[in-house]
Protein backbone atom coordinates (compact mmCIF):
# COMPACT_ATOMS: atom_id res chain seq x y z
CA UNK A 1 0.00 0.00 0.00
CA UNK A 2 2.88 2.32 0.46
CA UNK A 3 3.96 2.37 -3.06
CA UNK A 4 0.20 2.60 -4.28
CA UNK A 5 0.06 6.25 -1.70
CA UNK A 6 3.16 7.35 -3.37
CA UNK A 7 1.85 6.73 -6.55
CA UNK A 8 -1.49 8.35 -6.27
CA UNK A 9 0.27 11.78 -4.18
CA UNK A 10 2.18 12.02 -6.83
CA UNK A 11 -1.29 13.08 -8.74
CA UNK A 12 -1.11 9.72 -10.66
CA UNK A 13 -4.36 7.93 -11.25
CA UNK A 14 -5.26 4.36 -11.27
CA UNK A 15 -5.81 2.06 -14.58
CA UNK A 16 -8.99 0.05 -13.99
CA UNK A 17 -7.06 -3.11 -12.85
CA UNK A 18 -4.79 -1.67 -10.75
CA UNK A 19 -7.97 -0.19 -9.36
CA UNK A 20 -9.77 -3.12 -9.34
CA UNK A 21 -7.19 -4.94 -7.22
CA UNK A 22 -6.90 -2.15 -4.65
CA UNK A 23 -10.38 -2.61 -4.19
CA UNK A 24 -10.39 -6.45 -3.67
CA UNK A 25 -7.15 -6.25 -1.26
CA UNK A 26 -9.55 -3.65 0.70
CA UNK A 27 -12.36 -5.78 1.29
CA UNK A 28 -10.01 -8.90 2.45
CA UNK A 29 -8.45 -6.87 5.06
CA UNK A 30 -5.18 -6.25 3.42
CA UNK A 31 -4.72 -2.99 4.46
CA UNK A 32 -4.45 -1.33 8.02
CA UNK A 33 -7.06 1.09 9.04
CA UNK A 34 -4.52 4.46 8.37
CA UNK A 35 -3.73 2.99 5.17
CA UNK A 36 -7.74 2.51 4.03
CA UNK A 37 -8.14 6.31 5.45
CA UNK A 38 -5.29 7.74 3.33
CA UNK A 39 -6.74 5.79 -0.01
CA UNK A 40 -9.96 7.14 1.08
CA UNK A 41 -8.79 10.71 1.54
CA UNK A 42 -7.45 10.82 -1.76
CA UNK A 43 -10.30 10.84 -3.99
CA UNK A 44 -11.65 13.72 -1.49
CA UNK A 45 -8.85 15.84 -3.00
CA UNK A 46 -9.59 14.75 -6.31
CA UNK A 47 -11.92 13.68 -9.01
CA UNK A 48 -11.85 9.87 -10.15
CA UNK A 49 -11.16 8.79 -13.26
CA UNK A 50 -13.39 6.52 -15.40
CA UNK A 51 -10.96 3.53 -15.72
CA UNK A 52 -10.89 4.13 -11.32
CA UNK A 53 -14.45 3.97 -11.20
CA UNK A 54 -15.08 1.32 -13.33
CA UNK A 55 -12.51 -0.78 -11.82
CA UNK A 56 -14.08 -0.32 -8.10
CA UNK A 57 -17.43 -1.15 -9.51
CA UNK A 58 -15.95 -4.32 -10.90
CA UNK A 59 -14.33 -5.19 -7.58
CA UNK A 60 -17.25 -4.86 -5.74
CA UNK A 61 -19.71 -6.79 -7.93
CA UNK A 62 -17.10 -9.68 -8.25
CA UNK A 63 -17.57 -9.65 -4.40
CA UNK A 64 -20.91 -9.42 -3.86
CA UNK A 65 -23.55 -11.44 -2.88
CA UNK A 66 -26.04 -11.58 -5.65
CA UNK A 67 -29.80 -11.51 -5.64
CA UNK A 68 -31.82 -12.98 -8.43
CA UNK A 69 -34.86 -11.33 -8.86
CA UNK A 70 -34.61 -10.77 -13.18
CA UNK A 71 -37.85 -12.45 -13.13
CA UNK A 72 -39.43 -9.31 -11.93
CA UNK A 73 -38.05 -6.80 -13.92
CA UNK A 74 -37.03 -4.82 -10.57
CA UNK A 75 -35.49 -1.15 -10.85
CA UNK A 76 -33.60 0.84 -8.37
CA UNK A 77 -34.69 4.62 -7.65
CA UNK A 78 -31.35 5.78 -5.52
CA UNK A 79 -29.50 8.59 -4.98
CA UNK A 80 -25.34 8.62 -4.58
CA UNK A 81 -25.92 10.83 -1.15
CA UNK A 82 -23.28 13.06 -0.31
CA UNK A 83 -24.62 16.63 -1.80
CA UNK A 84 -24.85 18.17 2.06
CA UNK A 85 -28.16 19.00 1.50
CA UNK A 86 -30.08 17.00 4.29
CA UNK A 87 -33.05 16.73 2.45
CA UNK A 88 -36.27 14.29 3.54
CA UNK A 89 -35.91 10.53 2.14
CA UNK A 90 -36.91 11.92 -1.25
CA UNK A 91 -35.85 8.73 -3.35
CA UNK A 92 -36.94 6.29 -0.56
CA UNK A 93 -40.95 7.59 -0.92
CA UNK A 94 -40.33 7.58 -4.95
CA UNK A 95 -39.83 3.76 -4.19
CA UNK A 96 -42.79 2.62 -2.30
CA UNK A 97 -44.48 5.38 -5.06
CA UNK A 98 -42.70 3.45 -8.29
CA UNK A 99 -44.19 0.36 -6.50
CA UNK A 100 -47.20 1.52 -5.84
CA UNK A 101 -47.87 2.41 -9.52
CA UNK A 102 -47.19 -1.48 -10.57
CA UNK A 103 -43.16 -1.06 -11.20
CA UNK A 104 -41.34 -3.65 -9.24
CA UNK A 105 -38.30 -1.85 -7.49
CA UNK A 106 -35.12 -3.49 -5.62
CA UNK A 107 -34.36 -0.76 -3.20
CA UNK A 108 -30.10 -0.22 -2.95
CA UNK A 109 -30.08 1.37 0.42
CA UNK A 110 -27.08 2.08 3.45
CA UNK A 111 -27.17 4.15 6.46
CA UNK A 112 -26.25 8.18 6.19
CA UNK A 113 -22.89 8.78 6.36
CA UNK A 114 -22.32 12.78 5.11
CA UNK A 115 -26.04 13.61 5.98
CA UNK A 116 -28.41 12.62 9.12
CA UNK A 117 -30.46 9.71 7.56
CA UNK A 118 -30.16 7.38 4.57
CA UNK A 119 -32.89 4.92 3.36
CA UNK A 120 -31.74 2.33 5.73
CA UNK A 121 -31.49 4.37 8.80
CA UNK A 122 -35.19 5.56 8.71
CA UNK A 123 -36.54 2.00 7.20
CA UNK A 124 -34.57 0.41 10.52
CA UNK A 125 -35.73 3.22 12.79
CA UNK A 126 -39.43 2.45 11.35
CA UNK A 127 -38.79 -0.96 12.46
CA UNK A 128 -37.59 -2.77 9.14
CA UNK A 129 -34.91 -5.91 9.43
CA UNK A 130 -32.43 -6.29 7.30
CA UNK A 131 -31.74 -9.67 5.16
CA UNK A 132 -30.00 -11.29 2.64
CA UNK A 133 -32.23 -14.16 2.35
CA UNK A 134 -33.10 -14.46 -1.02
CA UNK A 135 -36.67 -16.24 -0.45
CA UNK A 136 -37.69 -13.37 1.92
CA UNK A 137 -36.49 -10.76 -0.82
CA UNK A 138 -38.39 -12.36 -3.09
CA UNK A 139 -41.50 -13.13 -1.35
CA UNK A 140 -41.42 -9.14 -0.74
CA UNK A 141 -41.05 -8.28 -3.92
CA UNK A 142 -43.98 -10.56 -4.98
CA UNK A 143 -46.41 -9.40 -2.40
CA UNK A 144 -45.40 -5.58 -2.00
CA UNK A 145 -44.06 -4.89 -5.33
CA UNK A 146 -40.44 -3.99 -3.56
CA UNK A 147 -37.57 -5.11 -1.62
CA UNK A 148 -35.19 -3.50 0.36
CA UNK A 149 -31.65 -4.65 0.03
CA UNK A 150 -28.97 -3.05 2.95
CA UNK A 151 -26.09 -2.65 0.83
CA UNK A 152 -23.66 -3.94 3.98
CA UNK A 153 -25.44 -7.22 3.40
CA UNK A 154 -24.42 -7.97 0.17
CA UNK A 155 -21.45 -6.12 0.08
CA UNK A 156 -17.76 -8.07 1.99
CA UNK A 157 -15.93 -4.68 1.50
CA UNK A 158 -17.97 -2.59 3.51
CA UNK A 159 -17.72 -4.52 6.57
CA UNK A 160 -13.75 -3.13 6.55
CA UNK A 161 -14.37 0.08 5.05
CA UNK A 162 -17.74 1.08 7.28
CA UNK A 163 -16.38 2.34 10.30
CA UNK A 164 -13.89 4.10 8.38
CA UNK A 165 -16.52 6.15 6.35
CA UNK A 166 -18.29 6.94 9.34
CA UNK A 167 -15.34 7.91 11.62
CA UNK A 168 -14.65 10.16 8.43
CA UNK A 169 -18.46 11.88 8.42
CA UNK A 170 -17.62 12.70 4.38
CA UNK A 171 -18.77 11.79 0.89
CA UNK A 172 -16.04 8.98 0.01
CA UNK A 173 -15.93 7.16 -3.92
CA UNK A 174 -18.17 4.50 -1.72
CA UNK A 175 -20.84 7.54 -2.16
CA UNK A 176 -20.51 7.15 -5.83
CA UNK A 177 -20.77 2.99 -6.20
CA UNK A 178 -23.22 2.39 -4.46
CA UNK A 179 -25.71 3.18 -7.08
CA UNK A 180 -23.63 0.81 -9.48
CA UNK A 181 -23.59 -2.24 -7.04
CA UNK A 182 -26.83 -3.32 -6.64
CA UNK A 183 -26.72 -6.83 -5.86
CA UNK A 184 -30.31 -7.69 -8.00
CA UNK A 185 -28.19 -6.17 -11.42
CA UNK A 186 -31.34 -4.31 -11.83
CA UNK A 187 -31.57 -3.52 -15.58
CA UNK A 188 -33.50 0.16 -14.76
CA UNK A 189 -32.36 2.22 -12.88
CA UNK A 190 -32.95 6.16 -12.17
CA UNK A 191 -29.63 7.56 -10.32
CA UNK A 192 -29.71 10.75 -8.24
CA UNK A 193 -25.73 12.27 -8.11
CA UNK A 194 -23.91 15.14 -6.65
CA UNK A 195 -21.96 16.79 -9.04
CA UNK A 196 -22.53 17.27 -13.04
CA UNK A 197 -18.47 15.68 -13.48
CA UNK A 198 -19.82 12.75 -12.11
CA UNK A 199 -23.45 12.39 -13.57
CA UNK A 200 -20.98 12.36 -16.93
CA UNK A 201 -19.00 9.55 -15.35
CA UNK A 202 -22.21 7.52 -14.81
CA UNK A 203 -24.07 8.54 -18.41
CA UNK A 204 -20.40 7.26 -19.67
CA UNK A 205 -20.12 3.82 -17.69
CA UNK A 206 -24.08 3.53 -18.18
CA UNK A 207 -23.95 4.08 -21.63
CA UNK A 208 -21.72 0.87 -22.25
CA UNK A 209 -24.61 -1.45 -20.47
CA UNK A 210 -28.01 -2.16 -22.06
CA UNK A 211 -29.64 -0.60 -18.57
CA UNK A 212 -32.21 1.72 -19.38
CA UNK A 213 -31.04 4.67 -17.36
CA UNK A 214 -31.77 7.81 -16.03
CA UNK A 215 -29.01 10.03 -14.82
CA UNK A 216 -30.40 13.18 -12.04
CA UNK A 217 -28.92 16.03 -11.22
CA UNK A 218 -30.42 19.55 -9.65
CA UNK A 219 -27.50 22.39 -10.91
CA UNK A 220 -27.63 24.11 -7.52
CA UNK A 221 -26.03 20.72 -6.02
CA UNK A 222 -29.01 17.89 -5.07
CA UNK A 223 -28.99 14.50 -5.90
CA UNK A 224 -32.00 14.43 -7.05
CA UNK A 225 -34.79 16.70 -9.04
CA UNK A 226 -35.10 18.88 -6.02
CA UNK A 227 -37.50 21.71 -7.84
CA UNK A 228 -35.80 24.19 -6.25
CA UNK A 229 -34.18 24.52 -10.16
CA UNK A 230 -33.44 23.27 -13.16
CA UNK A 231 -31.95 19.59 -13.49
CA UNK A 232 -29.87 17.69 -16.04
CA UNK A 233 -31.40 14.57 -17.24
CA UNK A 234 -29.42 12.24 -19.03
CA UNK A 235 -30.76 8.94 -20.21
CA UNK A 236 -30.50 6.72 -23.39
CA UNK A 237 -33.24 8.75 -24.80
CA UNK A 238 -32.31 12.41 -24.21
CA UNK A 239 -29.52 14.50 -22.48
CA UNK A 240 -31.68 18.25 -21.47
CA UNK A 241 -31.44 20.39 -18.94
CA UNK A 242 -35.56 20.60 -17.46
CA UNK A 243 -36.84 23.19 -14.85
CA UNK A 244 -40.06 22.31 -12.21
CA UNK A 245 -42.27 24.10 -14.91
CA UNK A 246 -41.46 21.11 -17.75
CA UNK A 247 -42.86 18.94 -15.08
CA UNK A 248 -45.96 21.08 -14.35
CA UNK A 249 -45.06 21.71 -11.02
CA UNK A 250 -44.20 24.45 -8.63
CA UNK A 251 -40.77 25.45 -7.64
CA UNK A 252 -39.57 24.71 -4.26
CA UNK A 253 -37.40 26.47 -1.66
CA UNK A 254 -34.55 24.82 -0.06
CA UNK A 255 -35.95 24.57 3.51
CA UNK A 256 -39.23 23.22 2.34
CA UNK A 257 -37.10 19.76 1.49
CA UNK A 258 -35.63 19.49 4.96
CA UNK A 259 -35.22 16.13 6.40
CA UNK A 260 -35.03 17.60 10.23
CA UNK A 261 -32.88 17.45 12.94
CA UNK A 262 -33.61 13.81 13.71
CA UNK A 263 -34.14 10.44 12.53
CA UNK A 264 -37.23 10.51 14.30
CA UNK A 265 -38.13 13.65 12.53
CA UNK A 266 -37.29 11.95 9.27
CA UNK A 267 -39.35 9.01 9.59
CA UNK A 268 -42.33 11.38 10.63
CA UNK A 269 -41.95 12.72 7.40
CA UNK A 270 -41.77 9.70 5.35
CA UNK A 271 -44.91 8.41 7.37
CA UNK A 272 -46.81 11.54 6.84
CA UNK A 273 -46.14 12.04 2.68
CA UNK A 274 -47.73 8.38 2.58
CA UNK A 275 -50.31 9.14 4.45
CA UNK A 276 -50.75 11.83 2.08
CA UNK A 277 -50.43 14.44 4.80
CA UNK A 278 -46.96 15.55 4.10
CA UNK A 279 -46.81 19.66 2.62
CA UNK A 280 -47.32 20.62 -1.36
CA UNK A 281 -43.61 20.97 -1.47
CA UNK A 282 -42.78 17.75 -0.05
CA UNK A 283 -45.30 15.63 -1.88
CA UNK A 284 -44.39 17.13 -5.52
CA UNK A 285 -40.58 16.83 -5.05
CA UNK A 286 -41.28 12.78 -4.32
CA UNK A 287 -43.66 12.65 -7.58
CA UNK A 288 -41.13 14.11 -9.56
CA UNK A 289 -38.58 12.04 -9.23
CA UNK A 290 -41.01 8.83 -9.10
CA UNK A 291 -42.50 9.92 -12.35
CA UNK A 292 -39.19 10.57 -14.00
CA UNK A 293 -38.43 7.14 -12.91
CA UNK A 294 -41.70 5.46 -14.29
CA UNK A 295 -40.74 7.46 -17.76
CA UNK A 296 -37.09 5.21 -17.22
CA UNK A 297 -38.66 2.18 -16.64
CA UNK A 298 -41.61 2.08 -19.21
CA UNK A 299 -40.20 3.47 -22.67
CA UNK A 300 -43.92 3.81 -24.48
CA UNK A 301 -44.65 6.03 -22.03
CA UNK A 302 -44.33 9.93 -22.12
CA UNK A 303 -42.93 12.08 -19.47
CA UNK A 304 -46.68 13.97 -18.42
CA UNK A 305 -47.91 10.43 -18.74
CA UNK A 306 -45.48 8.90 -16.10
CA UNK A 307 -46.06 11.94 -13.71
CA UNK A 308 -49.72 11.42 -13.72
CA UNK A 309 -48.96 7.53 -13.26
CA UNK A 310 -46.83 9.09 -9.78
CA UNK A 311 -49.28 11.42 -8.46
CA UNK A 312 -51.86 8.63 -8.69
CA UNK A 313 -50.17 6.15 -6.99
CA UNK A 314 -49.28 8.45 -3.97
CA UNK A 315 -52.61 10.12 -3.58
CA UNK A 316 -54.73 7.15 -3.81
CA UNK A 317 -52.56 5.16 -1.09
CA UNK A 318 -51.03 2.52 -2.87
CA UNK A 319 -48.00 3.97 -2.39
CA UNK A 320 -48.85 3.49 1.45
CA UNK A 321 -49.75 -0.10 0.55
CA UNK A 322 -46.73 -1.19 -0.73
CA UNK A 323 -45.33 0.27 2.60
CA UNK A 324 -47.34 -1.55 4.45
CA UNK A 325 -46.91 -5.09 2.88
CA UNK A 326 -43.21 -4.41 2.96
CA UNK A 327 -42.75 -3.17 6.76
CA UNK A 328 -45.68 -6.75 7.55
Amino acid sequence: MRDLLDHLFEYKTLDKERAKEVLLNIAQGRYNHAQVTAFLTVYRMRSITVEELEGFRDAMLELCLTVDLSAYDPMDVCGTGGDGKDTFNISTLASFVVAGAGQRVAKHGNYGVSSLCGSSTVMEYLGYRFTSDAGFLTRKVEEANICFLHAPLFHPAMKYVGPIRKELGVKTFFNILGPMVNPAFPQKQLVGVFSLELARLYAYLYQQTDKQFVILHALDGYDEISLTGSFKLISNRQDQVLTPQDLGLDQCRPEQLSGGTSVKESADILLRVLNGQGTPAQHQAVIANAGVALYCADERISLPDALAKARESLESGQARTCFQKLMA
